[in-house]
């Protein structure tokens, strides 16, 4: 049969929005810690080194992480330089990447409506984005997993050459593996034994699956870093390994729980304002499923057999049975964090956009007014969240001042309350638009628009100043104390635990917490220059070995400290005159 095709202009604009949102200013943030700092160094670490098997941050092994992304790394450190955008480019690149897939996937099996809204679903929410923007890991981990699960679908259905996609069933989860561990192979897993039990197509998938050959696939594509890691490293990485994948999965770390329902209302936001429709239209996957004809081999006992590719409702059962997978899967882990349930969004923007594309065609669609009134509810809770934030950032700043040592001199500015003014007025004509059936085509753009606009004015309105106050400081003062210390001088960072400053110092740094003072005056004893970087509110808890040190620079409430004076001064950065330590500048 005749397949939709993809249109031209849609893939061009999908490009140019993709790469608007995912680029613009992607480097004009300085790292967040602790992930962006540790990955990004530990990046920095392999493209210095030249050793492409081991990863190391701060000179240690690092095993949080599998390989890949510091790869996709080095390869940008060579192109970009080594700086911000290029340890972000890689997730910026495969976040394009991925809206590309999502939407050519959609338009050959529903159509280039449906991909158009899939597409657009998948990248105007704020949990993608975010990724797409970070030095982390999940943007890399998306592309593949959804790769995996859309090579799977193709590989089971199509004919003829079509069948071919089976192989990037398991090279996807191989990638995948090697860019996040075991969630890299057990999402597109589970998925897959959903569906095939669900649909009783163990026989198909025998047949066309090609699980043995696949299986040696995942093993020559994954297997040889994990055993070179095993054959270099022995037990000081197969422990250290054990205890970021299973000890993750068993128990807490480093505080990151939650409850039961922790991923609920992260789905809610995560994929808001799409995430309005995923009841409706999961409800709907399920009850068209049921209805149709593929099924009634499944009720007889009889081997299942699809539908065509393209054709019924499989496709959006497929999808459901991700999200729950997933979800599931996330849910049991006892560490949770809001990026962890990434993989299950594409799915997520197939199922929106499959239902929304059906309300279009038929007004009186189960659900879809509904679906507009949470849309409009969530959105409204939105715009009192973002006016009420400057109010609630003051009124709880004295808790932040660790990290963020001038808090409650800071004011969020002008940014929050435009936010919520546009989030207003975008739920008053979603609400115009979406109860009536003539215009409710409409909404989409202003949902869509609105969640853009809000992002971009974030990223140009608010971050910068966040970025200055209370990113940038202790990074810029890092970075002067690097250009000035030799390989064995010593860079102490006290009751500084952000792992960035070994980045932007380019070398590696002795962190000392607050409270290990006997470790800072054993630090303090060596011969030769010694630079301590910390919160200024910290210089009076440092002991009398730390007498001799003056005040260098100073940037918003953090202050190099040193045993000599600096020769080379980063452009911008004030300097503290050595012979009047108390008048000290940067404020």
């Amino acid at each position: 049969m005749d397949r939709p095709s993809p249109q031209p202009i849609q893939l061009l604009l999908l490009l140019l929005v993709a790469g608007l949102l995912f680029f613009i200013g992607l480097g004009s943030m300085g790292l967040t810690d602790r992930d962006e700092g540790r990955n990004a160094e530990a990046g920095r670490e392999m493209f210095a080194s030249g050793d492409l098997v081991t990863p190391t941050f701060n000179g240690e092994l690092r095993v949080a992480k599998p390989v890949f992304v510091y790869w996709l790394m080095t390869v940008s450190y060579h192109v970009f330089g080594v700086n911000e955008f290029a340890a972000r480019a890689p997730s910026a690149f495969f976040g394009v990447g991925l809206i590309v897939m999502h939407y050519l996937f959609l338009s050959r099996l529903r159509g280039p409506t449906v991909g158009l809204f899939g597409a657009l679903m998948l990248l105007l929410n704020i949990e993608i984005l975010a990724l797409g923007r970070m030095a982390i890991t999940d943007s890399v981990l998306i592309f593949f997993t959804t790769l995996s699960l859309y090579s799977f679908w193709l590989g089971l259905h199509e004919e003829g050459a079509g069948r071919h996609w089976t192989w990037g069933f398991y090279g996807g989860m191989a990638l995948a593996t090697l860019t996040k561990g075991p969630v890299g192979f057990a999402i597109p897993l589970i998925t897959a034994l959903l569906y095939l039990i669900t649909t009783r197509q163990w026989l198909v998938f025998w047949r066309r699956g090609a699980p043995i050959a696949g299986t040696l696939l995942f093993l020559i594509l994954a297997g040889p870093w994990y055993v070179a890691m095993l054959v270099i490293h022995g037990d000081a990485y197969a422990s250290q390994a054990k205890v970021h994948t299973v000890g993750r999965f068993l128990a807490p770390m480093e505080g990151h729980g939650g409850g039961w329902w922790f991923y609920f209302p992260v789905l809610l936001l995560g994929f808001y304002p799409w995430s309005a429709l995923l009841p409706a239209a999961f409800y709907r996957a399920y009850t068209t499923w049921r209805e149709s004809p593929a099924l009634l081999y499944v009720r007889n006992g009889l081997p299942g057999t699809s539908e065509p590719a393209g054709s019924g409702h499989e496709l959006e059962w497929f999808a459901g049975l991700w999200v729950i997978g997933a979800f599931i899967f996330f849910s049991l882990s006892s560490t949770r964090l809001p990026h962890y349930i990434g993989p299950l969004f594409p799915a997520c923007a197939l199922l929106a956009a499959s239902y929304w594309s059906e309300g279009l065609k038929e007004p009186s669609t189960k659900g879809l007014r509904g679906s507009i009134h949470v849309m409009m509810g969530i959105g409204y809770l939105v715009a009192v969240g973002l006016a009420s934030a400057p109010f609630l950032f003051h009124k709880f700043s004295g808790k932040m001042v660790k990290e963020f040592p001038l808090a409650t001199q800071v004011d969020l500015g002008i940014g929050p309350y435009l936010g919520a003014i546009m989030v207003v007025a975008a739920m008053g004509f979603i609400g115009y638009y979406g109860l009536n059936d003539t215009k409710r085509h409409l909404t989409f753009g202003v949902a869509g628009a609105a969640l853009a606009s809000v992002f971009l004015l974030a990223i140009l309105v608010v971050i910068p100043d966040v970025n200055r106050y209370a990113i940038a400081p202790p990074q810029e003062l890092a970075y002067a104390a690097g250009l000035n210390l030799n390989p064995t001088d010593q860079l102490i960072a006290f009751g500084i635990t952000r792992p960035s400053t070994a980045f932007y110092a380019r070398r590696t740094v002795l962190f000392i917490p607050s409270n290990e003072l006997d470790r800072l005056r054993t630090a303090l004893s060596k011969e030769g220059r010694t630079m301590i970087l910390l919160p200024e509110y910290f210089q009076e808890a440092l002991p009398r070995e730390a007498e001799g040190f003056q005040p260098i620079l100073k940037r918003f409430g953090y202050v190099l400290l040193g045993n000599e004076q600096m020769v080379d001064i980063p452009q911008g950065t004030k300097v503290v005159p050595p012979t009047t330590p108390s008048m000290l500048l940067g404020h």
